[in-house]
Parts: C-alpha cells; structure tokens; sequence
C-alpha cells in the first residue's frame, strides 16, 4: 500500500488541470500497455497470473466482450473466465445500454438545450470507449464532433479522447489524423487554451515517437516535463523515460547534464527507472563498458513499452552509434584493441559494428583493418558552409537576374 501511495505521487507530478480532471479514464492506457506487455511475452509479464489479470479487468471493470475475445484470440488461449454465455449476454446488456443512452440524446434535444444535447453525446461516446468496439467508440464520437453547437475547446477534447481510441487499438495513422485536427483547430480555431495546447503537446510527442520522428518527439516532450498533465495517456514515470531516452539521441552533453541529469522532475523519479538513469550516466561519464551493459538492460524495458517495441531494432542501433560516434570524436585514429578495451568486448565485435555504421554512412571514420587500427575522417564543416553559402548565393543571383530582365520587358 505504501509503494502504491508513492507511485500516486510520482504520477502526479507536473500540473494537473480541470481538463486532465475532466478527461475520459477510458479507454485505459494502462491497460493497453499491459496487453502489449502479454502479446510480445514481455520479460517478467509472460506468465498466466498476469494474463488472468489482464483478462479478468477487462471482464469485470470494462465489461467489454469484444475486446476480452480479441485479446484471447491474439494470445491463442481460451481461459474460461468469460463463459460464451456470459460473453452474449454482456453484449446484450451493451445494446441495451446504448439504447438508453440513444434515448438520452433524443431527450436532450426535445426537451434540454444544447449543453444537455451534449453532455449526453459525451456520455455515450465515453460509454463507447469503454464497453465497444473501436468502430463503434469513433462513430459515437463523431457524432459529438457532428453537433451543430460544440464549443472548440470541447472539440479539442473529444479529438483527443478519440486519438486515444485509435491508439488503444493500434491504429497510429487514425491517431495522428485526430491529433492534427486538434493540433488545427488549437491553433487556427482559437480553441486551444494553454492547458489544452500543453497537452496536445504530449499527444504530439509521443504520436512521433509511434511515427519514428524522435527527434521531433525529443523537443516536445522535454518541454513538457514541467507542467506535464496527461496521466489519461501515459503514466509520470513512462513519460519520463519517453522524453530522456530520445532527448538522449540529439542533446549536446552540457544540455543533457542540465535538462537531464540534473534536471529537477527527472531526479523526482529516478529511483524509479535506475537502468535508464544508469545508461545517461554511462554515456555522459564515458564510461562505455558500464554502457553497453545498460543497453543489455534496458532492451526488455523497451520491448515490453508499447512506444519503443514496434522500432526496438533502430533503438538499440541508434544507442549503440551513439556510444561509436562519442567514443571516436576524441581521437584521429585509435586501435580497434583501444577500443574494445574500452567497451569491454572483443575486437571483432567493435569491428564487425563499427563496419556495419560506417558502410551506411553513420560513422565518419574508416577501419585499416591491416594496422588495425580506426582512422576518424570528420568532415570540414566550416568549408561545407562555406561552399553552401556560394552555390545559394549563385542560385539567388540568378533569379535576381531573371527577375530584372522580365521587369525590363
């Protein structure tokens, strides 16, 4: 209880709002991260009391049957704690719900005004999300969205509430469209206020790291550790991660000590994820022995993460040129047995990688395999700008010249 009373507080961190408050507990991100967990046998989750628990939240709390049967279909398993007769006549009571909800609506708009229209549609939208199918959840809220009087602000959220749909059910390309849509409609519509554009902000973020736009994740979500205020979507801790590991790829090492290392909110929480602590650290005292085996560890953490599973490979290959691309900066040449030593392995390993890295272009270096030795070839920026800054102004006199004659004419 006491563990569970502190992780409430670490999830709280940040600036909860009347719009965090106010938002949809369904459907349940959490939840969703548990499924992902049992359907890529995530280490330490690959076992029948965690699938039963799993199952047994989404029978009791979501009383969902479409998805309890999905999730059994897709883990191949039949465990019995929904029967076939008690999964129809859950669905019956769904229709039934609906129904009610349905007569609802219409109520509201014979005998209420436009709000009770609304907080009506909300209801049965929400109800979707938790209990239906995602078809049925976006139909629901597509017809909140279809109402002739909905203030931006409440299109915003119910974009996002149905983002959260879309993502729940692995649909990433759905998900973005609705997050732009808000995205617009904060900006251009007048609708977004702060909090609201601080949340879409996360939304963003971590809709790019689905997308595989990291670096554009890394800007928004550092931004937001602060006043981070979307627990409907991902817990405080997660969120944490999210922004450090991607920061991890792009900050200059002053900027990852200062916004990282001793960043207030990250030290909040870092007991909570020590293997992720462990590689920043790794990484900024050059330590790359202690690196490298940080990677080992954290690769089951980003498999069992719904976020980083699907690009796992390009994780761990980005991490890894990472730690080359430091390591090399420091030397003109250095010998593949200083560098194993270094990175406590072998020297076929470092040269089989760094082979690898250099051959697609990711490492400015080349291997005298005969000297055994890396020769580091970084390339003169200062000229590189300078002949940029030349063939731009070449191409800008020339429009200026063509300019001139059909003003002439």
């Amino acid at each position: 209880a006491t563990a569970g009373a502190a992780d409430t507080t670490k999830l709280k961190l940040g600036q909860p709002s009347a719009s965090e408050e106010s938002a949809s507990p369904y459907p349940d991100m959490e939840l969703c991260q548990q499924m992902h967990k049992l359907m890529v046998k995530a280490q330490g989750y690959n076992t029948d009391e965690f699938q039963k628990q799993v199952l047994t939240r989404i029978c009791k709390e979501l009383e969902n049957p479409s998805l309890y049967e999905s999730l059994e279909r897709n883990l191949d398993v039949t465990t019995g704690i929904w029967s076939a007769a008690d999964i129809a006549a859950q669905k019956k009571v769904n229709s039934k719900t609906v129904e009610t909800l349905e007569a609802k609506v219409e109520e509201a708009k014979e005998s209420a005004g436009d709000m009770e229209v609304m907080d009506a549609r909300v209801a049965l939208a929400r109800f979707a999300a938790k209990s239906l199918t995602e078809e049925e959840a976006l139909e629901a809220y597509k017809k909140l969205l279809d109402l002739p009087k909905i203030s931006s602000g409440k299109k915003i959220d119910a974009m996002m509430e149905s983002s959260r749909v879309a993502s729940f059910y692995g649909d990433a390309k759905k998900a973005s469209e609705f997050i732009d849509s808000a995205q617009k409609l904060a900006t251009e519509g007048g609708g977004g206020d702060w909090d609201r554009r601080n949340r879409l902000k996360v939304y963003r973020g971590l809709q790019r790291f689905l997308e595989r736009d990291i670096k554009g994740a890394a800007a928004l979500l550092i931004d937001c550790i602060a006043t981070f205020s979307c627990n409907e979507i991902c817990s405080y801790k997660d969120f944490i991660v999210y922004a450090i590991l991607s920061n991890l790829l792009y900050l200059p090492r002053p900027q990852l000590k200062a916004k990282v290392l001793d960043g207030p909110e990250i030290l909040s929480v870092a007991n909570d994820i020590p293997v992720v602590i462990k590689l920043v650290e790794a990484l900024y005292d050059c330590d790359y022995n202690t690196y490298l085996h940080a990677m080992v560890e954290v690769e089951p953490i980003l498999q069992a993460d719904r976020y980083f599973e699907p690009h796992l490979a390009y994780w761990m290959r980005e991490l890894h040129i990472l730690a080359y691309k430091q390591f090399l900066e420091s030397y003109q040449s250095v010998t593949l047995q200083a560098m194993a030593n270094a990175f406590g392995v072998s020297e076929d390993f470092i040269d089989h990688h760094a082979s690898r890295f250099i051959a697609a272009g990711r490492l400015s270096a080349k291997i005298d395999k005969y000297g055994g030795v890396i020769l580091t070839n970084r390339p003169d920026l200062k000229n590189a700008q300078y002949r940029e800054t030349i063939q731009k102004g070449d191409l800008l006199l020339n429009r200026i010249q063509k300019l001139a004659r059909v003003v002439d004419l």
